[in-house]
């Protein structure tokens, strides 16, 4: 077993009643972001508002950030890339997939913004999240521009998605703003409408 956390042990089998107790936790921690934002989230708070022991919690999730973070993964999994549409321009492609993870995080302000923090954690479960949410965004993104795409073009999509989630999450502009901001990018990488 060496090499593999507990917590990542434990999440592997979730099934039943397991899996009903994770889900209610997912479930309290969006409802105590949104009355108590990031800073007054905890695993504890987070626990007693889904009805579940702290010891049980603890069992799934090692801390608020690896918490968050699996909250965060969860919502983006509800996207899927599309085909290709061969109708559409890869420009229109990539602005309709931006803007529809733009769309999906602005619709959580308070989850938006304490992910901005969690997903920084150095913790090994938060790291492993951090991958899979990162692997999403360039699915997503990939998905759009289509199989010929420059991979340079989808390098800077990726950069351009993360730091504009950072600028939002210190509050330089709303998540809100982030389509329209996506949309800017679009138009600059991928090139004009033809």
């Amino acid at each position: 077993m060496s090499g593999t956390s507990t917590s990542s042990l434990v999440r592997r089998t979730l099934v039943g009643h397991r899996a009903d107790r994770v889900d209610a936790l997912v479930g309290a921690t969006v409802a105590e972001l949104r009355a108590n934002g990031y800073d007054g989230l905890t695993v504890r708070n987070a626990a007693r508002r889904a009805g579940v022991a702290p010891a049980t919690a603890y069992t799934y999730f090692a801390s608020k950030d690896h918490l968050v973070a699996e909250v965060f993964w969860r919502r983006l999994q509800t996207l899927s890339p599309a085909p290709p549409d061969g109708r559409r321009n890869a420009r229109t492609r990539v602005a309709g997939a931006l803007r529809e993870l733009a769309l999906l995080i602005a619709s959580e302000p308070e989850l938006a913004a304490a992910s901005t923090t969690a997903i920084l954690a150095a913790e090994p479960d938060v790291q492993r999240l951090r991958n899979r949410i990162g692997v999403a965004f360039n699915d997503h993104l990939s998905a759009a521009l289509g199989p010929d795409a420059d991979p340079a073009v989808l390098r800077a999509l990726n950069l351009a998605l993360a730091g504009a989630l950072l600028q939002a999450g210190m509050g330089y502009f709303s998540y809100a703003d982030l389509a329209e901001r996506m949309g800017e990018v679009a138009g600059l990488l991928v090139g004009p409408l033809r």
